[in-house]
């Protein structure tokens, strides 16, 4: 029996649901805080998004969506263009090949993989910055974002294993 039209909606919406919070973890990096030097130290959410799917929800998460986001992400927070991109095409690349790594392990590892492979995004993601536009960037500001991103994890983390038991259970 064919489901109906409300329960082929909910599937597509559900499955959706990776996506579109990335791309709201993405909207919320690039908010415009009025602090100063922000935009230098803003945590790079969407990573964090990326890295999460890949690993726990690889079917909803492919990698084009990784590359999509991380366009969109080049665009709102004028880097050059591709930079982002690249980069969360590898994480997910990455994440999601390590997925039977993480099977069974708990938060701590997680946890220190993320730390791990956030460096390395960010060093790329300088690199790449450096190669591009000649101009160096400062590396006390890529520092402190990656011990923002490293202290949000956690809770961003948490938010998003709820969102997964709540909407994702059943799909």
């Amino acid at each position: 029996m064919k489901p109906n039209l409300w329960i082929r909606m909910d599937t597509w919406v559900r499955h959706l649901l990776p996506f579109t919070v990335t791309f709201l973890l993405l909207l919320l990096s690039v908010i415009p805080l009025h602090l100063p030097n922000y935009a230098s130290i803003a945590p790079i959410l969407p990573l964090m998004g990326v890295y999460y799917w890949a690993i726990y929800r690889p079917d909803l998460f492919p990698a084009w969506m990784a590359f999509l986001i991380g366009l969109v992400y080049d665009f709102l927070s004028g880097t050059p263009i591709g930079i982002n991109a690249l980069v969360l095409l590898l994480v997910q690349g990455v994440s999601a090949g390590q997925r039977k790594f993480f099977a069974g392990k708990s938060f701590l590892v997680a946890w220190w993989a993320f730390g791990l492979l956030a460096a390395g995004a960010i060093a790329l993601s300088w690199m790449l910055s450096l190669m591009l536009t000649s101009r160096l960037m400062d590396a006390k500001a890529a520092t402190f974002e990656y011990l923002l991103m490293m202290g949000i994890f956690p809770v961003l983390n948490a938010g998003l294993a709820r969102m997964q038991m709540v909407f994702l259970k059943d799909v």
